[in-house]
């Protein structure tokens, strides 16, 4: 077994546990997911459910820090009132003590960052894909909850897209009181760059972080080249071209969301009855990323 104390990953510190090793009372390690600066998340067994859970716990030097603190309880508790099919569960929570933490449901399936960056998907997984983002989407605009962190690395392609981590997702109100940055820089939509210019953030955000979503699943690389020196290149530059044999109807749509006004793109729901038809005209999904020469299905869409 590995280390019950804390150590260090690359330069942020570790709880550092090995398998078996309790990590809350109940809950006992299996591997290393993964983490970031804040944050590190555990596979781990849960005595109760008899089943596998995500323990995510402050790091070591993070558990006083107030900020990771309010961030996680702000998880804990918008999951504990959102319940939709495509959003990840809480099955429990810890804030207080040594090692603050949330406990997720583990929903087995590779991230959407790791198929696209393996093998891509089809036409006939992107659409699906899409649409299903589109509905919890809506339904967490409905809840006066904006997401602020779509992105590849936060869908899991499970039997179902679900979309995951909620560390960063606020209400109405408290993104009113916004003034800086806030998100994953190359996902983040241009009030999320820059609050102060382009005025409150609110669904239309999540949006635009669909659309880049979208468009990377369809290219293989982010929707806007790095600029040298600039950290949102989104505020100055135009998205990449999507491929020709991208359907009219999915490229318009897709470009629709990376508008840099939040009140020029769609709603999340209006995004969704746009692709609802689409999808229902999809063919059976096969493997592999979308590619030239899809004449035949085209046509289908066209005509459906």
């Amino acid at each position: 077994m590995g280390s019950r104390g804390a150590g260090t990953f690359g330069a942020m510190e570790s709880w550092s546990f090995g398998e078996s090793d309790e990590i809350v009372p109940g809950r006992r390690a299996v591997r290393l997911l993964g983490g970031g600066v804040r944050y590190e998340a555990y596979l781990a067994w849960d005595d109760r459910l008899r089943a596998l859970v995500v323990v995510k716990l402050l790091r070591p030097d993070r558990t006083q820090d107030h900020g990771a603190l309010q961030g996680l309880r702000g998880e804990a508790a918008l999951l504990e009132r959102l319940a939709h099919p495509l959003l990840v569960r809480r099955f429990g929570a810890g804030l207080e003590g040594e090692r603050p933490h949330v406990v997720l449901e583990f929903i087995e399936g590779p991230r959407l960052s790791t198929l696209n960056r393996r093998f891509g998907l089809s036409l006939e997984q992107v659409l699906p894909l899409a649409l299903n983002l589109a509905s919890v989407l809506h339904y967490l605009a409905e809840e006066q909850v904006v997401h602020l962190d779509v992105k590849p690395r936060n869908v899991v392609m499970g039997g179902s897209p679900r979309l995951i981590d909620l560390s960063v997702a606020m209400g109405f109100e408290q993104l009113a009181e916004i003034r800086r940055p806030v998100g994953t820089d190359a996902y983040m939509a241009p009030e999320q760059c820059d609050p102060e210019r382009f005025g409150t953030i609110g669904p239309p955000a999540d949006v635009w972080g669909l659309g880049g979503t979208i468009h990377e699943t369809l290219t293989g690389a982010q929707p806007f080249s790095p600029v040298a020196g600039e950290r949102f290149p989104q505020l100055r530059a135009t998205p990449l071209p999507l491929p020709r044999e991208v359907p009219p109807e999915l490229a318009t749509a897709v470009l629709a969301c990376l508008e840099p006004r939040p009140e020029d793109r769609p709603t999340a729901g209006g995004l969704a009855d746009v692709l609802e038809p689409l999808a229902g005209a999809l063919p059976p999904p096969r493997l592999g990323r979308f590619r030239p020469g899809g004449k035949a299905l085209l046509g289908r869409l066209e005509h459906s």
